[in-house]
């Protein structure tokens, strides 16, 4: 096997989900319309957000900071997929690739601190309810979205970095749908020993870190359900924390699934098939499960869709006069 330092690759192969022609249409037709509904339905979460001052609150500041994050998250992968399907071509660069490997983790990584930080946001809200306005005033929500924002950057740029240093072989083909750090890692030609080590240590620390504070979060926040006395301060104390909890636990279940099963199969091809549900359908689930089981979002969105419907009856009326 011919070996090559990391300056002679230009170029990675993305072999995709499947090499089957007749499968490419079908794959293009259906990420496609996962991509645009995760959009939409996010921009639809900020937008209600924005748009309705009932919402400025630091729950929905938060959520709204989730679901720019889902679609950042999104679009490092799936405009690529979409490209290379209709171009009929599996090639990304190596700058390309390291630059998708960058971007991934970085918004990878906020998710999970954000969802740690909405956590943390409900267990102080039910917890400690009278000095929740004191506690969680906007100075205090602005350094937890900023630390996330650091903490990811800092750790996606540390396996950037780490990546960069590995050597390749001359033609390196990823059994991917994007540059997934792991398969690039095991892909290459030199000793890739002090990559995994980062990689494990940092997914306890930075990873393994948040889960244990969203579980110390809810074990709390069930014990106070616990001893609210009425059933309707009861169900009403639920009912704020059942959609965080949805989306935990499909964000954590489907990423954690895809490494339990590729490590059971070892087919690279699975890990990609997996891979799929907490890349793109969680972010496209998140909007809808956070919009219909909430009452404040779903009164936004009819009151912003109620302005522009008026605000076209006015147009047209005044156009026909």
């Amino acid at each position: 096997m011919e070996i090559g330092n990391n300056t002679q690759i230009s170029e990675f192969h993305l072999l995709g989900l499947s090499e089957k022609p007749e499968l490419q249409p079908l794959l293009f037709g259906l990420f496609l319309s996962m991509y645009l509904i995760t959009v939409c339905g996010n921009l639809l979460i900020i937008l209600a957000t924005i748009s309705d001052s009932h919402l400025h609150t630091p729950m929905y500041f938060f959520l709204s900071n989730l679901s720019f994050s889902d679609i950042c998250f999104t679009s490092t992968t799936v405009p690529k997929m979409l490209v290379n399907i209709q171009t009929q071509s599996k090639v990304i660069t190596y700058a390309g690739c390291i630059s998708q490997i960058f971007f991934f983790l970085v918004f990878a990584v906020l998710d999970d601190f954000l969802l740690t930080v909405l956590a943390y946001d409900r267990y102080v809200a039910i917890c400690h309810p009278l000095h929740y306005t004191a506690i969680m005033n906007p100075w205090l929500c602005g350094k937890l979205v900023l630390t996330s924002w650091i903490m990811s950057v800092v750790y996606s740029l540390l396996h950037s970095l780490m990546a960069l240093r590995l050597s390749f072989c001359v033609l390196v083909e990823i059994p991917h749908f994007f540059c997934e750090l792991n398969q690039v890692v095991h892909l290459a030609c030199s000793d890739t020993f002090l990559n995994d080590m980062v990689i494990y240590f940092a997914a306890v620390l930075l990873e393994g870190g948040p889960l244990t504070g969203i579980l110390y979060s809810y074990c709390n926040i069930v014990l106070s359900i616990c001893e609210i006395s009425s059933v309707q301060g009861k169900y009403k104390a639920f009912s704020t924390c059942v959609s965080h909890l949805l989306v935990v636990f499909l964000f954590y279940c489907t990423s954690m699934g895809v490494y339990l099963s590729a490590g059971a199969t070892h087919s690279s091809h699975t890990s990609a098939k997996a891979s799929v549900m907490y890349t793109v359908v969680t972010p496209m689930l998140n909007p809808f499960i956070y919009s219909l089981r909430n009452k404040d979002i779903k009164r936004a969105l009819k009151t912003v869709f109620g302005r522009e419907t008026v605000k076209g009856s006015m147009t047209l009326s005044l156009s026909n006069t």
